[in-house]
């Protein structure tokens, strides 16, 4: 009996005992129902909601253990990489393929235990709006957590999203500065092959130098360059109001949960931003709810209404002319940079998004990757040999030696060659030897070096002019062209071979004129 057939019952049973029968018991006899019911009905004209009996869950039971555990995860994982009802039954589907459950039965499930484990949070409201192709694009950053080599760290995530096809493309960067957010835009526009009329941001430090009253901004000086430069119209979003550039919030938190959870591990940044452009075109295949094609198909019609890309890149670096101090560096931002030049002379330092470049005469002497903390020097070993070979009694305790062995660039035969010359030439003779060998590295190529290094150690050969001379006999090789060994290639210098017959009347005696 479904609810409206038992309202109707209900009312019948009121009108009998009102009107009728007159008695519980007689109403019960006639309808043949339960004198509880009866008692019910006179109480109230709507029948009270009927208690549900807690139920087995046959097919979802083997699952609760593995939902129990993702969820119990999610409580130490950042709030917005947290896994949704659908993507634990995505993670279910591939990963105990046995368990064949709807996903509205997860649904529940997982709604019911996030509140009890207080992990649900309330949602924001959109208001739909109607996009042309070509018009608008909303750019924003959002935070998010990967493993890059084995470490856990904290990202910022560049994403510009396309308001009338709904395609996305996201960029990952260590800080969120200036240089990072210009040349992302620049990826963006060749991602999407054209600029926007109009790009919607909320009030980012990158382009909002000062808030003025209501949707003015003074807005920084690279900014307003870059935007002359590629053509398009920027609008700021008032402070605290998200939804106005709803698309890209909405973007960005499914990104985050369809492709940043679990969380990504990769190599290095450039690893995971080659796991996000595979992602972002895995999700063109998407088709949003309430449109007709999908993304990918969207970006295709609105290439043709972008405005065509600069003919030129913009400088995105940051530019400034520091002098080299007494310790080899260039110091930049607030943070010291090695460069191979003498202390006093003036460069030019370029700051970009992931490196910091030094120039020097029109050359880049100098490329370091770009350090994020305050009062930090960073040192490459190579700008130091020719001080090191004035003072080698400094190299064993100098910090670019200990920077270098950090970063993996100092092998171990090295150590062993060393100690090979200091054990013949001494200590401080030996040290200098060292320093002479890595300056063969300048002309020769680190991983040549090393590959000599190696090959001395297993001859038993510790000096100098043997790693000279194993560097110039493989160069010497390589001059030779293969061909020469070849007959065929020698056949052009071929000549009849020289006979003696001739000689042989010399043998014979001469006759004697008179």
């Amino acid at each position: 009996m479904n609810r409206r057939q038992k309202v109707e019952l209900f009312e019948q049973i009121r009108r009998e005992y009102e009107h009728g029968v007159g008695t519980i018991k007689g109403v019960a006899r006639k309808f043949g129902v339960h004198r509880r019911m009866v008692r019910d009905a006179i109480a109230s004209a709507v029948p009270p909601e009927r208690k549900a009996a807690p139920r087995e869950k046959p097919k979802l039971g083997p699952a609760t253990g593995y939902i129990e555990e993702i969820l119990q995860s999610d409580r130490k994982a950042p709030r917005k990489q947290r896994h949704t009802a659908h993507r634990i039954w995505v993670r279910l589907r591939r990963e105990m393929p046995e368990v064949v459950v709807a996903e509205s039965t997860v649904r529940r499930f997982v709604h019911t235990r996030k509140r009890e484990l207080g992990l649900a949070g309330g949602g924001e409201t959109f208001i739909p709006q109607s996009y042309r192709w070509g018009h608008e694009a909303q750019v924003d950053w959002y935070e998010a957590w990967a493993e890059l080599g084995g470490e856990r760290q904290k990202l910022f995530v560049f994403c510009m999203r396309s308001m009338a096809s709904g395609g996305a493309f996201h960029r990952v960067y260590p800080h969120a500065s200036q240089q990072a957010f210009l040349e992302a835009h620049e990826l963006a526009f060749q991602h999407f092959g054209g600029v926007f009329a109009v790009l919607r941001f909320d009030n980012l430090k990158s382009a909002v130098q000062k808030i003025l009253r209501g949707h003015q901004r003074e807005e920084t000086q690279r900014f307003i360059a870059f935007r002359s430069h590629c053509g398009f119209q920027s609008e700021f979003c008032t402070p605290g109001r998200g939804n106005e550039k709803g698309g890209v919030e909405e973007e960005g938190g499914h990104f985050r949960r369809n492709y940043l959870v679990p969380l990504p591990v990769a190599r290095d940044l450039e690893h995971l931003n080659e796991l996000l452009a595979a992602s972002c075109q895995e999700d063109e295949g998407r088709t949003i709810a309430g449109r007709e094609r999908t993304i990918g198909a969207g970006i295709a019609i609105e290439r043709q209404y972008l405005r065509p890309l600069p003919a030129e890149g913009f400088d995105l670096a940051a530019v400034s002319f520091p002098k080299v101090n007494g310790s080899g560096c260039v110091p930049v931002l607030t943070n010291f940079y090695s460069a191979p030049l003498p202390p006093g002379t003036r460069v030019q330092a370029k700051v970009h998004a992931a490196y910091v470049e030094v120039w020097h005469e029109g050359q880049c002497v100098a490329r370091h990757e770009r350090c994020f903390e305050r009062q930090q020097k960073r040192l490459n070993l190579q700008h130091y040999l020719d001080a090191l070979s004035r003072k080698p009694g400094a190299l064993a305790g100098s910090m670019p030696l200990e920077q270098c062995r950090a970063q993996g660039r100092w092998p171990e035969s090295f150590d062993r060659f060393w100690a090979k010359l200091e054990q013949r030439h001494g200590k401080h003779e030996g040290t200098r030897a060292m320093v002479d060998v890595l300056l063969l590295g300048r002309a020769y190529g680190f991983e040549r070096l090393r590959a000599v290094v190696e090959q001395a150690l297993e001859m038993g050969v510790s000096d100098v002019a043997a790693i000279r001379y194993l560097l110039d006999f493989e160069r010497l090789e390589r001059r030779v062209p293969s061909a020469a060994l070849e007959l065929g290639w020698l056949e052009r210098y071929e000549r009849p071979q020289p006979t003696l017959h001739e000689y042989d009347s010399l043998l014979q005696p001469a006759e004697v004129i008179q």
